[in-house]
C-alpha cells in the first residue's frame, strides 16, 4: 500500500532575507536585531548554493548594537560556513539595507564585525563611504606566520612555483601580488595554493594588482572560502594599502574589479584609516523556508 505524501514537510526554519550586491560581489541579508538568526554550516551551504538556494558569495546578519559605543552588530559568513570579521562591499550593502528596512535614520552608522568596528556614511550621490580602519601590516596582527615585517614576502608553493606578495591585514589577512596583467593571472591556481600554505594560519585572501599609473590599478582577488569574486572591498583597501607602501599608488586611486570600481582614500600614515566608496544595490526580497 502506497501512503500518501504529506502535503508539506516540518518549516525548520523560515525567515526573510534581501539579496544585494556591491559591484557584483553578492549577499543575502538577514535582519537579526528582532528575531535571532543562528545559521549552522548546512543552512549557509544551502543558502549559499546557486542552485539549490539564494546564491551568494556570502551571508550578512544585522545585530542589534552589542555595545553601547555602536549602531548595529554585523555578522558575515562565508560560503563555506565560516564566519569572518570583514567584508566592505558587504559594508555598504548593510548601510543600505538599514536604511531602506527603516532600523535607522541616521546617514552616519558605526557597526561592530566579529574583529573591527566601521563608520558607514552614505553619500548625496547614492553611494556608500566605508571607514574600514587603519591597515595592519605587523605579521602577528595579519595573521602571517613571518619573523618580522617585510615589504615582500615569499613562499613557494606545493606545485613548485615561488611567489613574491605584500600583506595587509584589515580585520581579515590579505596577499597582494603584482602581476603585468590581472587579465592573464592564475587567480584560479595560485589562489588556492597560497590559502593552504602554512604562512596563513587563518587561510588568506588572495589578490592579484595590476598598477596603470598612479591613480588607476586593476585587481581579481581569490577570497578564502568562496573562490574568486566580482569584487572584494576589504581585499582592494589591501591591495591599495600595500602598493602605497610599495610607492606605486597616490593617496586616491580608482581600483577597477571586474564587478566594477572602488575609490580608495588613504594618507600613509598607519594610524589612519583606509576610506572606500562604492555603490550598493539591492536586487530583491524573499523568505527562505529552511527544512532540516
Amino acid at each position: 500500500m502506497t501512503l500518501p505524501l504529506p502535503s508539506r514537510y516540518p518549516v525548520s526554519m523560515d525567515f526573510a532575507f534581501t539579496k544585494m550586491h556591491g559591484l557584483g560581489n553578492d549577499f543575502v541579508v538577514v535582519d537579526a536585531t528582532r528575531t535571532p538568526f543562528e545559521p549552522d554550516a548546512a543552512l549557509l551551504a544551502r543558502l549559499t548554493d546557486r542552485r539549490f538556494g539564494v546564491g551568494c558569495d556570502q551571508v550578512l546578519v544585522v545585530d542589534p548594537a552589542p555595545s553601547p559605543d555602536v549602531d548595529f552588530g554585523y555578522r558575515i559568513y562565508n560560503a563555506d560556513g565560516a564566519q569572518v570579521g570583514q567584508c566592505g562591499n558587504g559594508a555598504r550593502c548593510l548601510a543600505r539595507y538599514i536604511a531602506e528596512h527603516g532600523l535607522s535614520d541616521k546617514p552616519s552608522l558605526r557597526v561592530r564585525t566579529r574583529t573591527a568596528a566601521l563608520e558607514l556614511r552614505q553619500t548625496e550621490d547614492g553611494q556608500v563611504t566605508v571607514d574600514m580602519g587603519a591597515p595592519r601590516f605587523a605579521p602577528a596582527a595579519i595573521p602571517l606566520a613571518a619573523d618580522a615585517r617585510a615589504m615582500h614576502y615569499d613562499a613557494v608553493l606545493a606545485d613548485g612555483r615561488t611567489v613574491r606578495f605584500g600583506a595587509a591585514g584589515m580585520g581579515n589577512p590579505h596577499a597582494v601580488i603584482l602581476v603585468d596583467d590581472v587579465d592573464s593571472a592564475d587567480v584560479a591556481g595560485i589562489g588556492p595554493l597560497l590559502q593552504q600554505h602554512p604562512l596563513w594560519p587563518e587561510s588568506v585572501n588572495v589578490g592579484f594588482l595590476q598598477i596603470i599609473d598612479r591613480s588607476h590599478a586593476r585587481l581579481r582577488v581569490h577570497e578564502r572560502g568562496s573562490g574568486e569574486t566580482l569584487a572584494c572591498g576589504s581585499g582592494a583597501c589591501a591591495a591599495f594599502a600595500v602598493a602605497r607602501l610599495w610607492g606605486l599608488l597616490d593617496a586616491r586611486a580608482e581600483l577597477a574589479l571586474r564587478g566594477g570600481v572602488l575609490t580608495l582614500e588613504w594618507e600613509g600614515s598607519e594610524d589612519r584609516p583606509v576610506l572606500m566608496t562604492g555603490p550598493a544595490t539591492t536586487v530583491f526580497e524573499g523568505r527562505f523556508e529552511w527544512l532540516n
